[in-house]
Formats: C-alpha cells, structure tokens, sequence
C-alpha cells in the first residue's frame, strides 16, 4: 500500500529531515510513527501526500510511483489519501454539513451524489446531529470529528492523521482515537501521527518511531519508548 525506499529529504545544504528511509506499511494496517520535535514526523507526512518532493528514493502508493508526482496528478492522489491535522482548518462561516460538502463541491462531485455521502460520513464520526451546526458552536472534540468526515467523502484508501489530537483534553482524544481504529475495521490503512504515549501505548499496534530523520525501530506491537 505505501512503501519507501531509499528516502532522504533535505533542505539546503545542511538540514536533513529525512535520510534514507526504507519502510512498508500494508493495506488495512494500523501504523503509529512517533518521535521528538524535529525527527521527520511532519516530512514523512508532507511527502506521503506530495506536498514536498524526496531529495533521493522512491515513494509508491498503492503501487504507484509517486516520486515525481505531476502537479495535475496531486488532486488524484489526495483523493485517495484522507489527512486531518492538529488544526482542524474548518470554514468559519459554512456549517458541519457545508463543511464535508465543500470537500466534494471542489471535486466536481453531483449535488444528489453529495447530498447521498455527507449524512453517511457524519454518521461515521456521530455528527449527523450537529450537521447545521457552525464551527464556533462546537467543541475541540466535534470540530476534529468534522475535520474527520470531510477526510472520508472520497472514500480514500489511506487516512492520515498528522496529531489530530494535539489540541484536545483526555476524552475528546480518546473519542477521536476510537473513530480511527472504527475507520481502520473498514478496511482503511490509518497511519497515526503523534507524539502522545498514552494514546500509542493504549493502541498496542504497529509502532514506527523516528529519531534524527531515521528508523530507530519498527515493531508490531510497539510501545512509545522515546525519552
């Protein structure tokens, strides 16, 4: 499903993010990649959905070579990569509803097609009540779940969440973990972002961690061991 091969990122002469990353994650995994500040967590993401191009390896998904991915080819790809983020980058004045909508308007997608995925992707994340909600009137937790269900209108293959529960308390962040490991019971490939041990330890799933832009360890049942 994603596979690296060889990956290094660097910026000038001087700053490597990334060097020489070598890893596979398969379809319908559950892959934690944790580290520090700085060690290439963010890189990684930015390059799985080609918002940076690798300095030096192959990046394929889905058994395609993304490594030089066209600009017109870059909407294709995204469509098939959900990613939410820590902030949640929702439209102040468009309501829960106008919100994932958008994400289909965008994409040319039919009026009576978007008015079939929305209610069933607010369904996923439990926000079919709130559909006429704006974002204001809704707390960290719900805004992060709508962030979720606009990820899902395309029905992407991969979701990353790149700390989507960074600016969350301890309810809100379990809340959103298990909507996660709901959409991985579907069949979706979640790669999980995060600097939060709790979360990681808890999931007792395959745990990728990070340091100084390289693979320190890739185990199957990780625990977050970084000091």
């Amino acid at each position: 499903m994603i596979n690296l091969h060889g990956v290094s990122k660097k910026y000038g002469r001087e700053s490597i993010a990334l060097h020489n990353i070598s890893v596979s994650i398969g379809a319908g995994e559950f892959v934690s990649v944790v580290g520090q500040s700085g060690t290439g967590k963010t890189t990684l993401v930015k390059l799985l959905i080609a918002e940076e191009r690798p300095t030096n390896g192959k990046i394929s998904i889905g058994g395609w070579d993304i490594t030089k991915i066209r600009q017109s080819e870059i909407p294709l790809l995204r469509r098939q990569i959900g990613v939410i983020f820590q902030d949640f980058k929702l439209l102040p004045n468009k309501t829960t509803t106008e919100n994932v909508a958008f994400a289909l308007e965008v994409a040319g997608e039919r009026t009576k097609r978007i008015r079939e995925i929305v209610p069933r992707v607010l369904d996923i994340v439990g926000l079919n009540s709130k559909s006429r909600n704006f974002p204001h009137q809704l707390s960290g937790g719900e805004q992060q779940r709508v962030a979720i269900a606009r990820s899902l209108v395309h029905r992407p293959k991969i979701l990353v969440a790149d700390e989507p529960t960074g600016n969350l308390d301890a309810i809100n962040t379990h809340e959103i973990i298990e909507i996660l490991k709901k959409i991985n019971s579907f069949g979706t490939t979640v790669v999980l972002v995060t600097h939060n041990r709790e979360i990681v330890n808890h999931l007792n799933r395959r745990v990728i961690s990070l340091s100084e832009g390289t693979i320190m360890s890739d185990e199957e049942q990780g625990k977050y061991k970084l000091t």
